[in-house]
């Protein structure tokens, strides 16, 4: 920089500089400017920030490489002049994620309590602990009274079966679909499963559970019609090559009108085991959900096996139950096939957990007073409202998702804020998931637990005008 002013200050006064065009005899001395390259310069090295005691206990918890990445993101931002270098530091500790994991935690204001794109159901803070407890060494299949090999999981299996009293045994897969798959290998390939067609239903990102089925060497029969099918449509095509008969809870869809679809009590007396896949993991009858069939009400009326899903209505972890006939559960849970799609010691912990802990969040928003629900809502209105924002409480309708309760609303309230909300509250340092609706961005509260309304409402605050250009 000195030289470059004084090789300028050295022409003549009358000599042509680039750029400038002819020096004019009043010009003075010239004045430095700013160079970019020297702002550059200024940028703390890497290995220098790693090194600063206010980053090194973020690489003790998250990892060298995580931390250095924070770090690189920082520095381009400042060569790219959107900070001074003198922020580096900041703006790499605000870039920090919470863990190691790439995964986010987000706030569900979707009023869809069980989002299978945001993970289903929430873990209760008591699954949270237990698996925390279990990440190290534990018991699973160790009997510390004698030092001899366990059954494992044995003390979820017992929490299982105590929440179901009619099932006289209980097993537990990696999810819903491998609980059905294990079933069908076990008792139908080679074989025939008898299944109507008004429940040969698509489970989801393309899954369909005929093509799921086949995959383990049963065949389907298909009986009945789309809307209608009977006992005796069953009755008729079961024979010497019939492995069992499939009910399936068409969980994600409803048929109205000219309908017929035979109960699990009337096929119970066919002379083949009848296995219920009710999807949505009800153990027990739910008064805010009556038409929603569950576990044990399925086994009362005689289904030799049942299969659900743990991440739903039961507010647990991703796992798939299956719960029935002893002797039956017993041979399924020994099936070559039951190795592969067993479960870890961290999905134990937090299914025991769910169990036999308080109400899951889960439990807890399918419960929720609609009358609170607007309280809440109303608050964080008023309170955002004084901040300058575009915000007001309106009623909502939430429903269960999940692949449960197809057609069940319930009221709730939300925050309605302008379109564009939608976009800057997902990418936010606390990422919020809202819904559009008549081109608005309404934060339902129904999944929102209250102790979040002030994350929540800081959210909000940062995603409008006022929070631009925040770290």
């Amino acid at each position: 920089m000195e030289q470059r002013t004084a090789r300028a200050a050295d022409q003549p006064s009358g000599a042509a500089r680039p750029g400038c065009g002819p020096a004019r005899p009043h010009d003075g001395p010239a004045v430095p400017v700013p160079d970019a390259a020297d702002a550059r310069r200024a940028i703390p090295r890497t290995d220098h920030l790693l090194r600063d005691p206010r980053l090194s206990p973020a690489v003790d918890r998250l990892g060298v490489g995580v931390v250095k990445a924070a770090v690189r993101e920082a520095q381009q931002r400042a060569r790219d002049g959107g900070i001074p270098p003198e922020q580096v530091l900041q703006t790499a500790l605000a870039l920090l994620p919470g863990t190691a994991s790439g995964l986010r935690p987000v706030l569900n204001a979707t009023g869809v309590l069980l989002h299978t794109n945001l993970g289903r159901a929430p873990l209760s803070a008591a699954a949270r602990q237990a698996v925390q407890e279990a990440a190290g060494p534990t018991d699973v299949e160790l009997d510390l009274a004698t030092g001899v090999r366990a059954r494992r999981g044995r003390s979820a299996l017992a929490a299982l079966r105590d929440r179901v009293p009619a099932a006289g045994a209980a097993h537990v897969v990696n999810n819903g679909a491998a609980a059905l798959v294990l079933a069908a290998t076990a008792l139908a390939a080679g074989k025939e499963i008898v299944v109507s067609r008004g429940e040969m239903v698509e489970i989801g990102d393309g899954f369909r559970l005929p093509d799921l089925l086949v995959t383990t060497g049963a065949r389907l029969r298909e009986v009945g019609t789309t809307n209608r099918t009977t006992a005796a449509d069953y009755a008729a095509v079961l024979g010497p090559d019939t492995g069992f008969v499939l009910k399936v809870h068409p969980s994600n869809f409803r048929i109205t009108g000219f309908t017929c679809s035979a109960e699990t009590a009337e096929l119970t007396g066919l002379g083949v085991p009848v296995v219920v896949d009710i999807g949505s993991g009800l153990l027990a009858p739910h008064p805010a959900l009556p038409e929603e069939p569950d576990a044990d009400t399925q086994l009362r009326a005689g289904a030799a096996l049942v299969t659900a899903s743990g991440d739903k209505l039961l507010g647990g972890p991703q796992c798939g139950l299956l719960l029935g006939d002893q002797d039956l559960v017993r041979a399924l849970a020994r099936h070559p096939l039951a190795r592969a799609l067993r479960v870890d010691k961290l999905t134990l912990a937090a299914l025991e957990a769910t169990l036999t802990g308080p109400p899951t969040p889960t439990a807890l928003a399918l419960t929720a007073d609609p009358v609170r629900l607007r309280a809440r809502a109303g608050q964080l209105a008023e309170t955002l409202a004084a901040d300058g924002l575009d915000v007001r409480a309106v009623d909502s309708r939430a429903t269960v998702g999940g692949g449960g309760a197809p057609g069940v609303t319930l009221p709730s309230a939300a925050l309605s804020l302008p379109g564009p909300y939608a976009a800057a509250l997902r990418t936010g340092r606390v990422p919020v998931v809202g819904r559009l609706e008549a081109g608005r961005c309404l934060l339902d509260l129904r999944a929102v637990p209250e102790r979040d309304d002030a994350r929540l409402a800081e959210a909000v605050r940062e995603a409008g005008p006022a929070g631009k250009g925040r770290a």
